[in-house]
């Protein structure tokens, strides 16, 4: 679904590029974590899949960028726009209209969409993230979940191939962003879409990831299934990625030779990995 190839980008103000050398592969229907310390370019990463680089924001681009065969430099942003759906961290910036039924509406009127199809996908979209209920409400008096939920709907409903968003749980609590990363886990099953999530949370994201993007310093230390990623704890600490503690010990226990089964993602697991250690 997605190719990059030697991805260097320097933004016109900048004095150097910020992610340099980005070659990685994505499978249709993946989901995909990205992670890595503040300032490592995994925003930067993103912008280039949804074509707001080099679309909106100029600077010098190397290399390519495409998404089910459409190279994001070649094509108009309204063609990668129908491709590739994106939720912003700051979903409050994002929303155009003050009621929730309105904002899913306004993608769907600026796109073409049928006026036959629009109840059901309004209607699919609000089901989709769980908050029919709130159709009618007006988009201000939302908690910060549901306005997330809103936000991610209104993508949705205009049925993209790939869903890219930049740290949605970011002002969530735990419960919360467990219940976002099950819809979204939910609706790439049903509807077989790529999904690409940018989030510092990387015990939630081995929970639900079929692969782990390490980002550092602008470039891609790791790339692997979780398992493999959370093997690196030591180093991924080094360059300001914490993982689970639960991840940690275990990760030492095994280097101390008295471990050797697979890397644990989280208490459950160590739970039962320090069964066989202490047996």
């Amino acid at each position: 679904m997605i190719k990059i190839r030697d991805f260097t980008f320097r933004y016109r103000e900048g004095d150097r590029p910020v992610v340099s050398g980005i070659n990685l592969d994505i499978p249709d229907g993946a989901f995909v974590g990205i992670t890595g310390a503040a300032g490592s370019g995994k925003s930067t990463l993103t912008y280039a899949l949804n074509g707001i680089i080099p679309h909106c924001y100029p600077g010098d681009f190397y290399g390519s960028v495409v998404v089910d065969g459409l190279d994001t430099c070649e094509v108009a942003l309204t063609d990668v726009s129908r491709l590739v759906g994106s939720v912003c961290q700051d979903v409050d910036s994002q929303f155009v209209t003050s009621v929730v039924e309105d904002e899913i509406l306004y993608g769907l009127e600026n796109f073409g969409v049928p006026r036959g199809q629009i109840e059901d996908r309004v209607a699919q979209a609000l089901a989709d993230m769980g908050i029919s209920e709130v159709r009618d409400r007006v988009i201000s008096s939302l908690s910060g979940g549901q306005k997330q939920k809103v936000a991610i709907a209104s993508v949705l409903a205009l049925n993209p191939r790939v869903l890219v968003l930049d740290e949605p749980t970011a002002e969530l609590d735990p419960l919360s962003s467990r219940t976002v990363f099950d819809l979204l886990a939910r609706y790439a099953r049903e509807h077989g879409a790529t999904v690409v999530v940018v989030e510092q949370k990387i015990a939630l994201l081995s929970q639900y990831a079929d692969m782990l993007v390490i980002v550092d310093e602008g470039k891609i230390r790791f790339a692997d299934a979780p398992a493999q990623v959370l093997e690196h704890s030591d180093e991924l600490k080094a360059i300001g990625v914490n993982c689970p503690r639960s991840t940690t010990l275990m990760n030492r226990l095994r280097a101390e030779g008295l471990y050797a089964g697979a890397p644990v993602r989280n208490v459950r697991e160590a739970r039962e990995a320090l069964k066989e250690v202490l047996a």
